[in-house]
Parts: C-alpha cells; structure tokens; sequence
C-alpha cells in the first residue's frame, strides 16, 4: 500500500489482528489481510458501506461487523497484491476531527492495545502540525503533551485489551 510522504518518514503504528494489521493517519485507515498465497483476485470480495464492512476470501469470511466510525464509503477502495494481501483503505469522514483516532477497527473488535493507541495518537498529532506547518518536517519530532492514559472507549475496560 502507498505511504504518504509524512508515513515514509515516520513509519506507522499498526495494531495487530489475527489475520494481518490495519493503521491509520488523519483521514485514512489502512487494513492488511493476509490470505493463502495465489489466491486469485475472483475468490476475494470486500463490501464496504458508511458503518459496515465484510471481508471474504472463497466462502470463508475473514472479519466483519460495524465500523469503529464512519467512512465515506465511495472513496474506499481494495486491492489484491501479489495475490497474498488483501489491502483496504478506508477513508475516514470525520478527517482533521479532534478526536479521530480510531481505537479499533470494528467495534468491539481489533482493539489496539494502549500502547498503540498512545503510538497512533503521537502520530495523529504530528500528521496534523505537519500539514498545519507544511514547510517542516515533523515526522521525528517528539511531543511533550502527555499521552499516559489511553483514550476512553465506552463499554471497554483496561482488562478487555
């Protein structure tokens, strides 16, 4: 999947699922799904609507369910690579919000852990001084807003993680 140029950088914060890894920036969220190598791209189907989203490969559905926010589902997009990755990208419609960062990628599903949840807000905020201050690199800067505590998910407590 193409990096932007602030994550070519930076590098990304992925949070792990037991068939591969999503992540995201600003206004995009980014899921790797690895299936069986050769694979054709016919036995693969991914539906994506504003709240929810199914992956398929054959009759077999690798992950399901509702959204963890809402995307624009005409501008998300899939891709079969190398016919061993499924790579789909999620466009969020809540882009530049304060509170955008997805915690997980379904709702009570692929949580990241609070490590990562701290990683992806740090990144989420230097994405967003970057394209406030175009003319500066910010993709090593370190912040000292204190990033302690992960954020709150209703009906989610530390021992869910």
């Amino acid at each position: 999947m193409p990096l932007s140029h602030f994550d070519e950088r930076s590098g990304i914060v992925a949070a792990k699922t037991p068939w591969g890894r999503w992540w995201q920036t600003v206004s995009e969220v980014f899921v790797e799904v690895d299936i069986p190598p050769g694979t054709p791209g016919k036995d693969c189907k991914v539906t994506i609507t504003p709240n929810r989203i199914v992956c398929r490969v054959k009759d077999k559905e690798i992950f399901s369910g509702t959204l963890y926010k809402t995307v624009r589902a005409d501008d998300c997009t899939w891709t079969l690579e190398e016919r061993k990755t499924i790579l789909i990208l999620l466009e969020k419609a809540e882009k530049f919000e304060n509170e955008n960062l997805w915690v997980s990628l379904l709702e009570g599903q692929y949580l990241a852990d609070p490590l990562t949840q701290q990683e992806m807000l740090k990144k989420l905020d230097l994405e967003k001084f970057q394209t406030e201050h175009p003319g500066f690199d910010f993709s090593g800067a370190d912040l000292s807003k204190s990033y302690e505590k992960a954020p709150y998910v209703p009906g989610v407590t530390p021992d869910d993680v």
